[in-house]
C-alpha cells in the first residue's frame, strides 16, 4: 500500500474540510466512545500557534467525543497512523465565545493532527 497524499482539501457536509498529509498502515476508525491518543498543533487562519503537543513532547489521549464537534469527525474518519491537516468553521470549533484568551470568537482553526493509537 503507497502512502498516499492529497493536495487538496475534501469538504464534508458539515463545512470540515481535511486534507491526508499521510496515510498510516492501520485498518480501524475509532468511534465516537473511543479514546485515542495524538498528536496535533492547532492555528489559528493568521498563522499563530495557540497550542501544539509536539511542543509539549508528550502526545494527548482523550475520549473522541470529549473534544470540539470538527475533531470528533475527522478522528472517526480517520486510521492509525493518518496524519491530516483539518480547517474546522467556528460552528463545530468553539464558536461564538472563542476559547480563553487565545481563540477569538468565531476563529476558524487549522490544525494538523496524527492518529497515533485506539486505545
Amino acid at each position: 500500500m503507497s502512502n498516499q497524499t492529497s493536495e487538496e482539501f475534501i469538504a464534508t457536509s458539515s463545512g470540515l474540510q481535511y486534507r491526508i498529509l499521510n496515510e498510516g498502515s492501520g485498518d480501524e476508525s475509532p468511534g465516537p466512545e473511543s479514546v485515542v491518543s495524538v498528536h496535533y498543533r492547532g492555528k489559528l487562519t493568521n498563522g499563530l500557534e495557540f497550542d501544539s503537543s509536539y511542543q509539549r513532547n508528550q502526545p494527548a489521549s482523550f475520549p473522541v467525543n470529549g473534544v470540539i464537534r470538527g475533531w470528533t469527525e475527522a478522528l472517526q474518519l480517520m486510521k492509525e497512523g493518518d496524519k491530516w491537516e483539518l480547517i474546522i468553521p467556528p460552528d463545530l470549533g468553539y464558536g461564538s465565545k472563542g476559547a480563553g484568551n487565545i481563540i477569538p470568537p468565531d476563529s476558524t482553526l487549522i490544525f494538523e493532527v496524527e492518529l497515533l493509537e485506539i486505545k
